[in-house]
Formats: structure tokens, sequence, C-alpha cells
């Protein structure tokens, strides 16, 4: 049997570990730390676009606020909501336009694409919005057909000469609305 010797390497042996260069000159303090989003993140969800005629007798029971009459009066409309940070407070508070773009995808011979628009302005503390848009199918020149609607939404400029920028952009789709010719 062969004899085996065994050591062990003492701690206080191995070499140190290696560096970079030397470390940096301290500034103020041996502590110092930096706040890289004081404010922090601003945001906004886009929800609910939604389409409502407005007649007491509808052409279907069952879809009446989607099949609109010409003449009929309806209202086309989204939900805005933003999250609750300093930055987003500001922003709001500065009085900042949001204008939303709906357009209407016309679906088939005689169906335009046509698009209207909304604005409203924010307010101090408030941190959701329903933006519409109300008329009848021939004040926006609908005429008789399939729409498919989106909206596309802007967030800015503001009236307040520090909120000069567009903040954000946003996209939702889709709702259908059927107008048909009112029988006059």
């Amino acid at each position: 049997m062969a004899n085996l010797k065994v050591s062990a390497v003492s701690p206080s042996i191995l070499p140190a570990p290696a560096t970079d260069g030397p470390q940096p000159d301290k500034l103020h303090t041996d502590s110092e730390t930096y706040s890289r989003s004081i404010l922090g993140p601003s945001y906004f969800t886009l929800s609910e676009l939604n389409v409502a005629g407005s007649s007491m007798v509808p052409a279907d029971p069952r879809q009446s606020q989607y099949i609109v009459a010409s003449n009929e009066t309806f209202t086309v409309s989204l939900k805005i909501k933003f999250n609750d940070s300093p930055l987003t407070r500001l922003l709001l508070c500065l009085g900042v336009n949001i204008t939303a773009n709906f357009g209407f995808e016309g679906f088939g011979a005689n169906a335009d694409e046509v698009d209207v628009a909304a604005t409203i302005v924010t307010q101090k503390d408030v941190f959701e919005y329903v933006i519409e848009w109300t008329g009848t199918p021939e004040q926006a020149q609908l005429t008789a057909g399939l729409y498919e609607i989106g909206a596309t939404v802007t967030v800015g400029p503001g009236s307040n000469p520090c909120a000069q920028y567009i903040f954000g952009y946003g996209y939702i789709e889709e709702v259908l609305m059927q107008v048909y010719p009112a029988a006059y």
C-alpha cells in the first residue's frame, strides 16, 4: 500500500483577487446614491372602445346600439387611464390635450373611410377619462354600409408653455357599426 501525504493550503497564501485599476476618488461621502427615476414612469392604457346608437326603436333589439340610421345620433367613445406616479400627476396637472381620432373603415361599395376627432384636457388628480364624439352618420359623412372602428390617441401637447410636447401615442380597435338609410 502506498503512503499518501495530504496537505492543506492555507488561505493566507492564496493570491489576492485581481482589480481593474485604482479605486475611484470619493466625491463627498462613502455611500453616495443616485436616483435615475425620481419621478417614476408615466403610462396609460386604452380600453372600452364602444359605439352606441340612440334609437328607441332599434333595427335589431339584440344589436340596436351597433345598427344606426343615417339620421340617428350615435356616440363613439373610449376610456384612457393613466398610472399614478409623481411624473403622471405633474403632466396631468399641466392640462395636457388628449385627442382621439376615431377611424371608420367602410366595407362595401358605398361605404367610405371617414375620421372624426374629439379632444379633452387633463385635470389635476384625475387619472381616468372617457373621450367621445357624438353626431349622426350624416354629420360624419358616413354612407350606408358596415364600418369597422378603431382609434388612435395622442397625448399632448398642452396649453402650458412647459407642456409643448407629444408625451405618448396609442391605438385601439375594433368595434363594428352598421349604418342604414333612414326612412324620412
